[in-house]
C-alpha cells in the first residue's frame, strides 16, 4: 500500500498543483493509462486491490506522500531491487502525464514535479 499510496499520490500532487475541474478529468485519465501501462510486479501493485486513501488537505496530501516516495524506494531496494527503476520510471511517467496533459506544464506543476523527483531519487533532463 505504501507503494501505490506514493505513487497515486504524487500524481494527485502534480494535478493539483494547478487545479482546474476539466483539467483534472483530463489528467486523471492520463495518469491511469500510464499507470496501467507498465509491468510486472510494479503493475501488479498498482493495479490491483483498493485505492489508497489520501488525505483531503493538500498540505497533508503533500507530507504523506514525499516521505512515502522515499519509503517505496527503499523498500523495492530491500524487497525487489530489480523493480526499483521501473517502480521510479512509471511513477515519474504517470506524472509528467499529469503535468502536460492539459494546456502544457505550469510553473506550480514544475515545482510539483520537481519534489516527486527528488523524493524519488531521480535525475531527468525532461
Amino acid at each position: 500500500m505504501t507503494l501505490k499510496t506514493a505513487a497515486y499520490g504524487a500524481v494527485f500532487l502534480v494535478s493539483n498543483a494547478d487545479p482546474g475541474p476539466f483539467a483534472m478529468i483530463k489528467e486523471s485519465f492520463a495518469a491511469s493509462d500510464t499507470i496501467a501501462g507498465s509491468s510486472g510486479l510494479i503493475r501488479d501493485v498498482l493495479t490491483t486491490g483498493p485505492l489508497p486513501r489520501l488525505p483531503e488537505d493538500p498540505a497533508a496530501v503533500k507530507e504523506s506522500v514525499l516521505p512515502a516516495l522515499r519509503r517505496s524506494v527503499e523498500l523495492l531496494r530491500e524487497r525487489a531491487p530489480g523493480e526499483v527503476s521501473r517502480y521510479q520510471a512509471t511513477v515519474v511517467a504517470a506524472a509528467h502525464q499529469v503535468a502536460e496533459a492539459s494546456a502544457g506544464t505550469s510553473e506550480a506543476e514544475s515545482t510539483a514535479l520537481a519534489e516527486v523527483l527528488a523524493a524519488l531519487q531521480v535525475t531527468t533532463d525532461r
